[in-house]
């Protein structure tokens, strides 16, 4: 009686041909943070500008421009609407600032407080 043979272990594994290779380098795993965007759009272009405010700060710096397609700035709506929703399935609801109030991020831009 013969047994299975194994695999070896350098042996090439079937792949997916469906499957994209994504390389990730150490600089851009490290990520930048940003506490605002600001969004702009042509008839063939969406350009997303992530931005780093500082409180008390009058200047803040783009940290990271994404150009997107029409198509693709859809994409991401959706992938980010599904993601959210997931996340508040997980934890609970984001609170968001109500409508009327200003648009700045974590109250940052808003009255200055007084000692």
């Amino acid at each position: 009686m013969s047994q299975p043979t194994q695999p070896e272990a350098d042996a090439p594994q079937p792949q997916d041909p469906t499957a994209i290779n994504i390389e990730l380098s150490e600089e851009i795993a490290e990520g930048e943070y940003a506490n605002l965007a600001m969004i702009a759009h042509s008839n063939s272009e969406f350009v997303i500008d992530f931005i780093r405010l500082m409180p008390g700060l009058s200047k803040a710096k783009v940290k990271s421009r994404i150009i997107l397609t029409p198509e693709h700035a859809k994409r991401l709506v959706a992938a980010l609407t599904e993601n959210i929703e997931r996340f508040e399935q997980a934890n609970g609801p984001i609170k968001a600032q109500p409508n009327d109030s200003p648009r700045y991020p974590m109250g940052f831009g808003g009255k200055m407080g007084e000692a």
